[in-house]
């Protein structure tokens, strides 16, 4: 073979192996519970992931290329989040919508800080997550103590002459909102009349139940999720004790009512604003509908993130986590969230939290 025939095959093989570079899948992923007691929002999770991507490779992909969804299950462990994130690395994986619980998140991000991966979660509120976090750290949601001030207020306006016991599950999650809701009570004058933590995953919590009806607490605020909640105010009416569940967030599910049944009627909640209602959400909405899906909590906050990094991606002509950062700060993104950006630490500068009041098996605004 000739040098000029050599070179010539040379020069074919690099600009055939580039153009396989150049087209391959952009690789990102979702990660939340996927199993476990929490799984209803990891579907969630993936829903609103797997929409976004096809969606999104329909109308042409990113900068013409295709994404290619990976889906991690950290089960809402700390450990096993790390896993995950070393596994995306490991993958290829250059964006994370996650995770679902921010004692999975904060872990998992000093990962993703050192691999250069972007992490936008739509559901983690604990504040450590974006005050202790890297500059590639992002977030949909709202912050616990956002939240907890909300909450706060709500509790000393509406029920600041009762009883009021204030519970947490011992999670970064839950005890950081329930700290933050202490925090703005006891601020308006009011001191709780119990304060207690619990286990979560347990079954029964009669006993805790007793202590709140012999104390006469009459409203007990509880940061943790769906599963205990449901159990707690389920228990609370089996003995005759009518006292009014408050709690944040993580009860945006329809797992709830499954648990609670009748028993959840009046139950109120914390959550941002319903982004099924807003009027750019309609079509999206309506697609998850079609499929026999109800698009409920933390399904179109991922969508969103999704849609926020592919739009910050393309202003910044790039994927690389460096130059997508600055992009995400500097610039505001049309999403089912509505027009959303993001302040210096990655928090959203979006609406905050209003209440929402479970009825006949579904929440609404109050």
């Amino acid at each position: 073979m000739s040098k000029s025939t050599s070179a010539l095959c040379v020069a074919v093989v690099a600009a055939l192996f580039g153009a396989n570079i150049a087209w391959a899948d952009i690789k990102i992923a979702v990660a939340g519970p996927m199993t476990g007691q929490y799984a209803s929002f990891g579907e969630q999770m993936q829903r609103g992931a797997e929409m976004a991507v096809a969606d999104i490779n329909a109308a042409g992909g990113v900068m013409g290329q295709k994404l290619d969804l990976a889906i991690g299950d950290d089960a809402c462990d700390p450990k096993q989040a790390v896993a995950v994130a070393n596994k995306f690395a490991s993958d290829g994986v250059i964006f994370v919508a996650g995770h679902f619980c921010s004692g999975s998140s904060i872990p998992a991000s000093k990962v993703y800080e050192e691999e250069n991966i972007l992490q936008i979660s739509p559901a983690s509120t604990n504040p450590k997550l974006t005050e202790e976090g890297g500059p590639n750290v992002f977030r949909t949601c709202g912050r616990d103590d956002q939240q907890g001030i909300v909450a706060g207020n709500f509790l000393a306006d509406t029920f600041g002459k009762v009883k009021i016991a204030i519970l947490h599950d011992k999670t970064a999650y839950g005890k950081g909102l329930a700290d933050e809701t202490k925090k703005q009570l006891n601020k308006r004058g009011i001191t709780e009349a119990m304060y207690e933590a619990y286990t979560a995953g347990e079954k029964d919590y009669s006993a805790l139940v007793s202590k709140m009806k012999g104390a006469g607490v009459n409203l007990f605020y509880l940061g943790g999720y769906h599963t205990e909640a449901g159990l707690m105010i389920r228990q609370a009416r089996e003995q005759g004790y009518n006292v009014q569940l408050v709690s944040g967030d993580a009860l945006v599910t329809d797992e709830f009512w499954k648990i609670t049944g009748a028993a959840g009627e009046g139950t109120l909640m914390t959550f941002s604003p319903d982004p099924r209602k807003n009027p750019v959400a309609v079509l999206v909405v309506k697609k998850f509908r079609d499929t026999g899906y109800e698009p409920e909590g933390y399904t179109l906050y991922t969508y969103g993130a999704i849609q926020a990094w592919v739009q910050a991606v393309e202003k910044a002509s790039s994927t690389d986590t460096q130059k997508v950062i600055p992009a995400l700060r500097g610039n505001q993104f049309d999403t089912v969230l509505g027009k959303i950006g993001f302040d210096e630490k990655g928090d959203v500068t979006a609406p905050g939290y209003v209440f929402y009041k479970w009825s006949k098996g579904t929440y609404d605004y109050m």
